[in-house]
């Protein structure tokens, strides 16, 4: 079992930079695929990002892809999302994830059995 404590969201002007942190406590993620989904208002809650236990090639949703970079640290304790060239429609709460995802489930939300409790990202001018 692991608790996910996320940090780092907040308002940005588009084109902006922000870097989301997961932390886990009460266990480590090295056991677990993790990651990050987003719910944005009125929305359904959405795949941004996730990696392996087994594999350090991140996958990413296409509306991400080349902007947001997903990565663990050595001690598998913390989780970082960092987010370049913002966009309003990146706005949404942001939830880190961890659990027993596989190649072909990486991308479903059903996947995850630990969810954060979620931070929000705002782009705006």
């Amino acid at each position: 079992q692991v608790e996910l404590v996320e940090s780092g969201g907040g308002s940005v002007q588009p084109g902006g930079s922000l870097r989301l942190s997961c932390a886990a406590s009460k266990g480590t993620f090295s056991s677990f695929s993790v990651g990050w989904f987003r719910q944005a208002p009125g929305r359904e809650r959405e795949f941004v990002t996730a990696m392996r236990p087994s594999n350090s090639n991140p996958y990413y949703a296409d509306s991400v892809r080349g902007r947001f970079s997903l990565s663990r640290d050595r001690a598998n304790s913390a989780l970082y999302l960092q987010m370049n060239s913002l966009k309003p429609e990146d706005t949404a709460v942001y939830y880190c994830v961890a659990g027993r995802a596989i190649t072909s489930t990486i991308r479903s939300a059903s996947a995850y059995s630990y969810w954060g409790q979620g931070t929000q990202v705002t782009v705006s001018s």
